[in-house]
């Protein structure tokens, strides 16, 4: 039997070794199909990381499909059932890693786009890819740098669909309208060395810290809101010691990270964190890093659209979600559109035997078509 034009295509992708920030020649094959559309195509790579930004339509409203081509590391090969890099298809589920995230819903995008052409040629706006090898790493030199590069070019995005894997029970279950920010901080507190049999001569980071990491901890930084849950900080590590177990440490260090509603901003959350360890009389530092704001599209256009795609391909709407993790729709939502996400099923993603479902490919195609259709065809509704 012929393989349809989606499930090659993420065969030929997912056969690309493309660990962050390799990109292994996904892009070009993808260029390679976007220009034979009439798409203009810009690349632009940055700190080693290719990235390009395709157009089709010179004016009018933007509708942009967003995605990565790199895929996180692969464990231990020996504990995949099937190579990795090597697509595999078991009982009607396409196996490798990228197969969830997200290389199936890049190839769901190409093909969509070339079926959406194809009967809409002279389609109202413009329709664009944002692609990036540079998701699952640092997110610096990716989709953070296109969108610098719009925003100097004086390009507006006014809808953008990311393929990130979305759903969790069923394909098109839930759509992202938002995403936490998230706020990274790194806090080294200050001491005395010295013997534990002489603790006078000494100032132990560790009791120091004790009292106030827990006040951190049991802190109410916001309640949340309709949208989203309240923010939370959660510590990743924390280390002291010498390695001996006669000599006080000199210095504690502690990694911590807030994922943050829309309700607090990252001064706010500094300036709390700052007032609970200076009320605790500690001697410490804070390298701050930001990763994100949180961003959020309200039911509007976008996720209408969004909604009646699934309803006609699928036959059922999707829940809204602000939930999980970051993307880089933070990036995106930054140019001032909507932002929402919808791939598929997120239950493999960044696991040993990435898999998704064939024939959840070709419906998420059919999905994404009828998005386009619905706001750039001839006939979409206004």
């Amino acid at each position: 039997m012929k393989k349809s034009s989606v499930l090659a295509l993420a065969e030929d992708l997912i056969s690309r070794p493309s660990v962050t920030p390799e990109d292994a020649g996904c892009q070009d094959l993808m260029i390679g199909r976007l220009e034979a559309l009439g798409f203009q195509v810009t690349r632009l790579a940055a700190g080693g990381v290719e990235n390009f930004w395709a157009e089709h339509g010179s004016s009018g409203p933007c509708l942009c499909f967003a995605g990565h081509t790199d895929v996180v590391p692969t464990g231990p090969l020996e504990a995949w059932h099937s190579d990795p890099f090597t697509p595999s298809i078991r009982d009607g589920m396409l196996y490798g890693r990228g197969a969830a995230d997200m290389k199936g819903s890049l190839a769901a995008m190409i093909v969509a786009a070339e079926h959406f052409i194809a009967r809409h040629p002279d389609h109202v706006g413009r329709l664009a890819f944002l692609i990036t090898s540079d998701e699952e790493g640092i997110a610096t030199h990716g989709t953070r740098h296109v969108v610098d590069w719009l925003r100097d070019q004086n390009t507006q995005i006014d809808w953008c669909i990311v393929g990130e894997p979305s759903s969790e029970n069923r394909l098109g279950d839930v759509i992202k309208n938002g995403r936490r920010g998230s706020l990274n901080g790194r806090l080294t507190v200050q001491g005395v060395q010295g013997h534990v049999a002489y603790p006078d001569k000494a100032d132990n980071p560790i009791h120091r810290a004790f009292r106030p990491l827990a006040d951190l901890v049991d802190q109410q930084w916001d309640t949340g809101n309709q949208f989203f849950p309240p923010t939370r900080l959660q510590f990743s590590n924390i280390h002291a010691g010498t390695g001996a177990n006669n000599v006080i440490p000199g210095q504690l260090s502690a990694d911590f990270n807030f994922r943050f509603s829309t309700e607090s901003t990252p001064e706010s959350l500094q300036a709390g964190v700052h007032g609970l360890l200076d009320a605790a009389q500690i001697h410490y530092q804070i390298d701050w890093q930001l990763s994100g704001p949180p961003f959020f599209t309200p039911p509007g256009t976008l996720v209408a659209a969004t909604q009646y795609a699934l309803k006609k391909i699928l036959g059922h709407p999707a829940s809204l979600s602000t939930g999980g993790g970051t993307s880089d729709g933070r990036f995106i939502a930054q140019l001032g559109g909507q932002v929402v996400e919808l791939g598929p099923i997120n239950s493999t993603i960044h696991k040993l035997n990435e898999c998704v479902a064939v024939a959840d490919l070709e419906d998420l195609s059919r999905i994404y078509s009828e998005i386009m259709i619905h706001l750039l065809g001839s006939g979409r509704d206004d």
